[in-house]
């Protein structure tokens, strides 16, 4: 675990570990574009930048407590950036 929280990029397998998020919720946030990733070949493992994505994973689970709808969070991250 301490080698992945000083990882500059970390895969979703990752994110599932240190956030406690499941898999499917993340490859979803992924799909809708929430998530940023880089993969530098159509084969290779999406990387996530640790720090941002921990802090849009946040944003996203605050978000979602307060009930907001996907749509409606994807608008308001948007105008946040």
């Amino acid at each position: 675990m301490e080698k992945i929280m000083v990882s500059e990029y970390v895969s979703i397998g990752e994110l599932v570990r240190i956030t406690g998020c499941r898999y499917s919720t993340l490859k979803f946030y992924t799909e809708e574009g929430l998530l940023y990733f880089e993969q530098e070949e159509e084969n290779l493992t999406r990387r996530f930048p640790r720090e941002k994505t921990l802090r849009r994973i946040a944003e996203i689970k605050e978000l979602r407590e307060k009930g907001k709808s996907i749509p409606d969070i994807k608008q308001i991250l948007e105008t946040n950036i």
